[in-house]
């Protein structure tokens, strides 16, 4: 009986042997514990949805924003509400509390599917230029220097875009202490490295000219 169960035993290990060398010999390594390798690599064609101007809703203004892709930044087209005040400041300050709306969403199925992300926070608010900023600056609830480096790009990006904010290709920000606003130029270096602007000392003070 002893001699039978020994032979079972060593029939089940010639079987474990077996399976092993075959596995060895598809090319498949031996291992102890799960492995997870993860899904398989997928490309994102960072090409912006096509949007129906037709059918956008009457009254809506067609805006560009700048969203993350591929670790650069791209523009695509919002629709959002004419910028509405009864001053110049109350116009500006609206157009650019629409456009952080926008950065503040989520990309749309069509945006998210073509590789689209924002890194503005949530939380993020913006106001009106205090007695001494200039007339075209904005303050942030969050410092500019503290804000992601990707959120930051999109916001002078995309603000430097609009036209009813009054700086081409550029912003001026500032955060909701004393400091200073700073101009951000929104350059060719900063649509293809947003993650680097802010490392070399992105922005810059504002000369009497500004």
């Amino acid at each position: 009986m002893r001699r039978l169960r020994w032979l079972s035993r060593a029939g089940r290990t010639a079987t474990v042997a077996v399976v092993a060398l075959a596995a060895a010999g598809c090319g498949i390594r031996g291992t102890s514990v799960p492995v997870d390798a993860g899904g398989a690599p997928s490309r994102v064609s960072c090409k912006a949805p096509a949007r129906d101007t037709e059918s956008a809703a009457p009254g809506r203004l067609q805006v560009a924003v700048y969203l993350v892709c591929s670790s650069t930044l791209a523009q695509v087209e919002r629709s959002v509400p004419p910028p509405k005040g009864a001053t110049a400041a109350a116009t500006r300050l609206a157009a650019a509390r629409a456009l952080l709306d926008e950065l503040r969403h989520r990309p749309s199925p069509a945006e998210d599917e073509a590789g689209f992300s924002s890194a503005v926070p949530e939380d993020l608010r913006v106001t009106g230029p205090r007695a001494g900023d200039p007339a075209d600056a904005l303050r942030l609830s969050i410092p500019p220097d503290d804000l992601p480096s990707f959120a930051l790009a999109q916001l002078v990006c995309s603000y430097g875009a609009a036209p009813a904010l009054g700086r081409a290709h550029a912003a001026v920000l500032g955060g909701p202490g004393k400091d200073t606003p700073h101009r951000y130029d929104c350059s060719a270096d900063v649509l293809a490295n947003p993650d680097t602007a802010q490392n070399a000392g992105w922005g810059d003070p504002l000369s009497e000219d500004d």
